[in-house]
């Protein structure tokens, strides 16, 4: 399959500025737990950066992650995105979340058909994750659980976490100009939680 025939099946990737791979974005508003935690202050996603800013001006934006949404159906995602999947570093959704299990599947799949790739998933989507036997996710992918809480507990239920902070962030991006530079903790699996500054 040739990258441009992928492209019409599952979108582009997007790019941000601050990290070093690519990533795939879903829109925020059909977050399963997500969009219930955007209801309640004092969550990381009451004040949901994927809810403004660019995500938000450019109507196109909106409308491309909708269709990435319906493009997971297509029996033939799985395959359109390993061929788009060049990096050494991927993020999986830098806007939205995992759909379901087999969605989440999917996402394995992918991971698996790209071996060089470093994947990492964060993820508000408890019942998905621990629904699945730990032994299916891939070697190169790392699922962080996202804490619910701005300044709250670290979650318990799964090995690897991460949170937001109001002070003393182990993420050095906003020391650096919103990017990652160098750190790749996010990706790090001998980082246990990563906590990331409030934004």
């Amino acid at each position: 399959m040739l990258i441009k025939e992928a492209k019409k099946i599952t979108e582009s990737l997007t790019k941000t500025s601050k990290m070093p791979g690519k990533s795939y974005s879903l829109p925020a508003w059909e977050c399963k737990t997500g969009w219930k935690l955007a209801q309640i202050p004092g969550t990381p996603c009451f004040s949901c950066y994927a809810k403004k800013g660019n995500y938000t001006r450019y109507p196109k934006i909106k409308e491309v992650q909708y269709k990435r949404l319906t493009a997971i159906d297509n029996p033939l995602w799985v395959k359109a995105m390993a061929v788009q999947i060049k990096d050494k570093y991927f993020r999986w959704h830098d806007a939205g979340d995992i759909q379901s299990i087999d969605h989440l599947r999917k996402i394995f799949e992918v991971c698996r058909l790209t071996p060089n790739t470093l994947h990492w998933l964060p993820t508000q989507e408890r019942q998905f994750i621990l629904a699945v036997d730990k032994n299916e996710i891939p070697d190169n992918l790392i699922i962080r659980l996202s804490g619910s809480k701005v300044d709250g507990k670290i979650p318990t239920a799964w090995q690897y976490t991460s949170t937001v902070v109001t002070t003393n962030a182990s993420c050095p991006s906003s020391k650096q100009n919103g990017q990652c530079l160098d750190c790749r903790q996010c990706w790090d699996k001998s980082v246990k939680n990563v906590s990331y500054g409030k934004h």
